[in-house]
Formats: structure tokens, C-alpha cells, sequence
């Protein structure tokens, strides 16, 4: 009995539910079908009172609600999935949120050759097929001192074109130091077997010697390699060739040297009051080929670059992987005006976003974290203590893993002044809410407070705007 009385409840429920036809008559129906489209608010719709039906969702079966459920919807499914956030990590080059900030040049340029027809692989004075390449190959060379340079889409790929095109079935001369792991798990052994190369290991994990390369390259060496420690450093007992050394062994037996730098510095950075670290010019005087990445030091768009010798980028561009992986004509527009910054020097720190975002002085930052600190604790209303840290960026990407750069920081903490687990817990609940915020702000936790480094942030007032909406 209580079980047919239960059925007869049910049932007399699903009659009161409204049905898609009646729902598509209101007037904020009209407004939804308007703004996404009658096919996908039909299907939102009916979704909803699905979950209704089955008791999924708690939901009144008033038109209203169902409607106001559907509109909800179909405004997360309108959100798109790349967005913009803010960076306030303390990782300036943070490769999982975008790596390097494209300059306005490089945006501008961009924007110019999406929307039409451009002369990609065309030359215009000859009226005939060109070169993609052309494009930025002799900026490359002007910057960099090489005498030829392609591009490929990520630096990975330049080392294994390279390896593939100039070592197949030939063995490279590696130091065991050097045979490093990088983030996505892109082993530089695991590139040589894919390549189509036999690793020849030399050397120990903290000291190799010239010697070491010396006995070990013989008929089969295709290539020496030297890989640039981007994300670890080696300190203590510990020795390596110098690289013009060992670019005259592989001279003395005709064997190319090729070095991946991986950060792709063009500049001085020491100049500019950063830790130092090699230029792609200075690597070029001791070796034949050099590869590195356009989104990281260079602060242009993501892609690869393999430069140096004429004879030896003449193979790698004969090759049939080069095709495969080419980069379009967005990121050579936009490789192609950051390069041009660099012909202006004096102007490099104030136009490219990723010198002036590490070039920013911590008095700079300190005074925006004061200035900010009431404003964001004025949001926040009650449900943080908002206060202004001294903390430590990092350049990110792998480059000068072990050198920090002074900051400030605003340090969110529990307003109750909680402790160990239980802050803990507030403050992953608060990370998740400004995850969640209309332009997400991604910060870090440290001891059960949530740090937002503002070495990184540009924007104010749209930071300002987006705590606003914040729901915690």
C-alpha cells in the first residue's frame, strides 16, 4: 500500500512538471532562445527536467527555476575552455598558464594576417613559391650571429629534427650529466631513440671530462650534444669541458656540435639587473647549431628555433619531419614583431612583457601590494585577513632554476586566525573560489595562506573587478 501510495505521489509530481513546448512560450524562454539558439536551449531544457524526474535535482517544478536551471547551462556551456586568468603564482613564465605575455606589436600583428589571405609561402617581388622561413630568418640571423635558422613549433621539436635529420642511425655524443628530464616528461634519451639515435653516454653524472668525449667519438658519431641544465643545477665536486674546447675536438674530427639552450636569451640579462644567463650569440661562438624556444626568455610566441650553420640548417630543412612540424602564420607574425623589438634595445625592458615583468623592481611591487591591500580587504569583507608579505618569484620555464627574484605578495589568511589543518583546509577553499572567479586568479598556498604575488599583475583594476563576483 505505502509503496503504490508512493507511485501515485510520484506520478501526480511528474504531472505538475511543465513540459518543453509550455516552457518555450514565457518570455525569458524567448530571451535564452535568442541569445543561444532554440535547438540548444531545447536541449538544456530537457536536461533539467530529466534531473527533475529522476530526483538528480532538488528542484522545484516551477517554470521560473527550470527556466533560470537551463539558463544556467547553457551560459557554462557558452564559457569557453582557454580563458584568461590572472598569474599571481610567482612563476613568471608559467609554462601551465601560457608561459611568455605576448607584446602589443606581436598581438597587433597577429590580429592583421587571421582574418585574410597573407603571403605565407609567397614571394611578392618574384611572384613565385616561397619560404615560410623568410619571415624571421634573418632577424634570427642579425640577433643571433648565425648563419641560417628555421622554425619549428616547440623546442622539443627542434631537437628532434635536428637529431633525426643529422643523426640517424648514428650515435650522439652526450654528457651523462646532461641527459636531463624536462616538464611533460620529455627525456632527452627517449628524443634520441625516437630520432632514429644511439645515445653514446660519456662522462660521469658530475664530472665529465674532455677526454671523455675524445674517446668516444669515433666512424659512428653523427653529432655531440650538449643539453643546458635549464631546470636543475649540478654544484660541488664537479667539472665539464669548456664549450670552445670541445667546439674544436669536434672540429678536429669533423663532427657537428650542437647545444640546446632551451630558454632562447637574446639579451644580457645581467644588464638588466637579472641573474645571468647565456645568449644564443655567445652559444653560437662554440658551437654549430643552437636550439630554443620562442615563448620562455625570448617572450615571444611558443615555437622552436634551430640556428647556426648554413650547411647544416640547409639538411635539417630537407627534411621531410620539417613539414610535420611547421608553425603557421600567426606565430610567425607574432615571432616576427618581438623579434624587431630587439632591434631597439634601449626601448626592450619597457615593450617586451617578459624583461618588464622580471625587471620590476620589489619596491615597485611592494607599493602596488600597499596600495592594493585595503581595496582587496574591503571585497573580501570579513572573510579573510588580507595583509602584505615580502616572498620570492622565479623566472619559471626552466630557466636559472635556483635564482629568485625579490617580491611582494598579498597574503590571504583565515579571518579567525586558524592554524595548521583547519587552515589549511580555508585556504584551499578559498584557492578554489578564486579559481572560480569570472577571470580566475591562480595564487599559491604556503603555511594555510594564500599568496597572490604581484610581480605579474599589470591589470588592477579588472583584478579589482573580479574579486568583486568572488563567492566564499
Amino acid at each position: 500500500m505505502t509503496s503504490a501510495l508512493a507511485t501515485a505521489g510520484s506520478a501526480t509530481g511528474h504531472r505538475r512538471i511543465p513540459s518543453v513546448e509550455r516552457l518555450l512560450t514565457r518570455p525569458d524562454a524567448v530571451h535564452l532562445a535568442e541569445t543561444h539558439g532554440r535547438t540548444a536551449l531545447v536541449e538544456a531544457l530537457r536536461a533539467v527536467l530529466d534531473a527533475v524526474r529522476s530526483g538528480a535535482d532538488p528542484l522545484p517544478p516551477d517554470e521560473a527555476a527550470i527556466l533560470a536551471a537551463a539558463g544556467r547551462r547553457l551560459a557554462a556551456e557558452r564559457q569557453p575552455s582557454l580563458r584568461p586568468v590572472f598569474n599571481l603564482t610567482g612563476t613568471v613564465l608559467h609554462t601551465n598558464l601560457g608561459r611568455a605575455l605576448l607584446p602589443r606589436q606581436a598581438v597587433e600583428a597577429v590580429a592583421a594576417v587571421m582574418a585574410g589571405a597573407c603571403n605565407l609561402e609567397f614571394d611578392l617581388a618574384g611572384g613565385e613559391r616561397g619560404e615560410r622561413d623568410s619571415h624571421v630568418e634573418a632577424l634570427l640571423c642579425r640577433l643571433t650571429g648565425a648563419e641560417a635558422a628555421i622554425v619549428v613549433n616547440n623546442n622539443a621539436a627542434a631537437v628532434f629534427l635536428l637529431l633525426n635529420a643529422l643523426a640517424m642511425r648514428k650515435e650522439v655524443v652526450v654528457s651523462r650529466g646532461e641527459l636531463v628530464e624536462i616538464g611533460g616528461s620529455f627525456r632527452v634519451p627517449d628524443v634520441m631513440a625516437r630520432a632514429g639515435c644511439r645515445l653514446r653516454e660519456v662522462g660521469t653524472t658530475n664530472r665529465t671530462h674532455l677526454r671523455d668525449f675524445a674517446e668516444a667519438i669515433g666512424p659512428r658519431t653523427g653529432l655531440v650534444m650538449k643539453v643546458h641544465p635549464s631546470n636543475y643545477e649540478i654544484r660541488g665536486f664537479t667539472a665539464q669541458p669548456g664549450e670552445a674546447e670541445l667546439h674544436a675536438l669536434c672540429r678536429e674530427h669533423g663532427v657537428p656540435l650542437a647545444l640546446d639552450l632551451g630558454s632562447g636569451n637574446l639579451v644580457d640579462l645581467a644588464a638588466h639587473g637579472l641573474p645571468p644567463e647565456p645568449t644564443v650569440r655567445a652559444a653560437l661562438t662554440a658551437a654549430d647549431l643552437v636550439t630554443f624556444s620562442g615563448d620562455k626568455l625570448l617572450g615571444a610566441v611558443q615555437c622552436g628555433v634551430i640556428a647556426g650553420r648554413a650547411d647544416l640548417v640547409a639538411r635539417i630543412r630537407k627534411s621531410p619531419l620539417k613539414r610535420a612540424l611547421r608553425v603557421d602564420k600567426m606565430t610567425y607574425a607574432a615571432l616576427e614583431a618581438t623579434l624587431r623589438l630587439y632591434l631597439h634595445p634601449e626601448r626592450l625592458a619597457a615593450e617586451l612583457p617578459t624583461l618588464r615583468l622580471l625587471t620590476r623592481p620589489r619596491e615597485s611591487i611592494a607599493d602596488q601590494a600597499d596600495r592594493l591591500a585595503p581595496e582587496v580587504a574591503r571585497r573580501l569583507a570579513g572573510r579573510a585577513r588580507v595583509s602584505v608579505a615580502a616572498c620570492s618569484s622565479q623566472i619559471g620555464s626552466g630557466a636559472l632554476p635556483v635564482e629568485n627574484l625579490p617580491s611582494a605578495a598579498l597574503a590571504l589568511s583565515a579571518p579567525d586566525g586558524a592554524t595548521g589543518r583547519k587552515a589549511g583546509g580555508w585556504s584551499r577553499r578559498l584557492a578554489a573560489a578564486l579559481r572560480a572567479l569570472p577571470v580566475p586568479v591562480i595564487g599559491r598556498m604556503a603555511d594555510g595562506t594564500v599568496l597572490l604575488d604581484l610581480r605579474t599583475l599589470e591589470d588592477e583594476a579588472g583584478f579589482l573587478a573580479s574579486l568583486d563576483a568572488l563567492a566564499f
